[in-house]
């Protein structure tokens, strides 16, 4: 049988791009915020809220970096956020001068909640919170919002691969990518959201270089981050298209979740919204079994699997030296046995229902411990 795959980017095709691409060449302008970058930016503001502005860039890493940079933290000031992410959420903290410290994520969403996150400052005072929309599971924003007014301290929500899912709020800014593997794809790029205009002014200085272009003096340096035309061509296409892959998205999720408790009822789903347009769908596997003869058990059955944020941040030799704040018995519940398979738009209803089928004879004959020890 052929393999079934993990994920298959959704891109638009080459014909959905020409119109764009023609736009670029007659305009010849490649770069440098132009004609398309800047309507870009106006369409995905229609996405959000009316008094929501958009800064585009050339990464969702870069979108993270700039949004804590444009907040004038100081040098080296610590930034609260979850020991179960991906690692560029602690790469973009510490590119931008300020000191990851990682805490706890509820067990069921596998989220930094705003509860957790008073308790990990009541510890361990910091001067910035980075929660993340893990999987694409919307944070609260309201709850993020309140948690702000109450501590002063500012939110920026780290939601890669949370469009369609993710709303800004009042005060917390929303960092997205457009990586390939996202819903909303452009190869790669990034965007931030916020109802701060002066701070999106900043992020889009910031990614200039830090230049003044009015004046072509720089007050705070920044880097080359800016989205390219062609990026923002691709983009586009993908907007056009969006309402129809997200309910495509939607029900597919939906799918999953009929088939799963009927298939294999040993494994559980990430708490998150029934609705939303995701591109990753983990489950949690039963704490006896060993994820690795799982792996390799759907591997030899034509099935793709990967293990997700396995080990946390804090257990990378890159980020051994981060702060930790309170116990992490979430982040030790979760990781370690958190393993993603197949969840795409090419995929049928039978083909998830093989994927169920050989996932529970993989974990019948998987046992060990799976779980992450620290």
């Amino acid at each position: 049988m052929n393999e079934i795959k993990l994920l298959v980017p959704d891109m638009p095709p080459a014909a959905a791009l020409a119109p764009y691409l023609a736009r670029v060449d007659a305009a010849r302008w490649y770069t440098n915020f132009g004609p398309l970058v800047r309507e870009l930016e106006e369409r995905l503001g229609a996405h959000f809220a009316a008094d929501d502005r958009v800064a585009t860039l050339a990464s969702g890493t870069a979108a993270l970096e700039l949004a804590l940079q444009a907040l004038g933290l100081p040098d080296g000031a610590r930034v609260l956020l979850p020991d179960f992410t991906f690692v560029a959420t602690a790469t973009a903290v510490m590119r931008s001068g300020c000191r990851p410290v990682v805490a706890d994520v509820d067990p069921q969403s596998w989220l930094l909640t705003p509860e957790i996150a008073r308790r990990a400052i009541a510890e361990r005072p910091v001067d910035a919170v980075m929660p993340v929309a893990t999987f694409g599971c919307p944070q609260d924003a309201e709850a993020w919002d309140r948690f702000s007014g109450e501590t002063g301290l500012p939110v920026v929500i780290d939601a890669a691969g949370a469009f369609g899912n993710q709303r800004a709020g009042r005060r917390a800014h929303v960092a997205f990518s457009l990586h390939a593997t996202k819903a909303l794809g452009a190869g790669e790029g990034g965007f931030v959201v916020s109802r701060d205009a002066a701070l999106i002014e900043r992020i889009r200085r910031l990614s200039n270089f830090g230049i003044d272009v009015s004046t072509g003096i720089v007050d705070r340096p920044g880097t080359n981050a800016k989205l390219s035309e062609y990026h923002a061509a691709v983009a586009l296409a993908a907007l056009e298209r969006w309402p129809e892959r997200a309910a495509a998205r939607r029900a597919q999720w939906r799918t999953f979740l009929e088939l799963m408790p009927e298939q294999c009822p040993s494994v559980t789903a990430q708490a998150r919204p029934v609705g939303g347009a995701y591109t990753i769908a983990p489950v949690l596997l039963p704490a006896a079994v060993e994820p690795v003869a799982v792996i390799e058990a759907l591997a030899r059955a034509g099935v793709q699997s990967r293990r997700w944020y396995c080990p946390p941040l804090s257990h990378h030799p890159g980020f051994a030296a981060v702060e930790r704040a309170g116990p992490r018995e979430g982040v030790k519940a979760v990781s370690g046995r958190v393993l993603g398979v197949p969840f795409h738009l090419e995929l049928t209803r039978a083909d998830l229902g093989r994927v169920f089928g050989m996932l529970r004879r993989a974990i019948a004959g998987g046992t060990g411990g799976g779980a992450w020890r620290s």
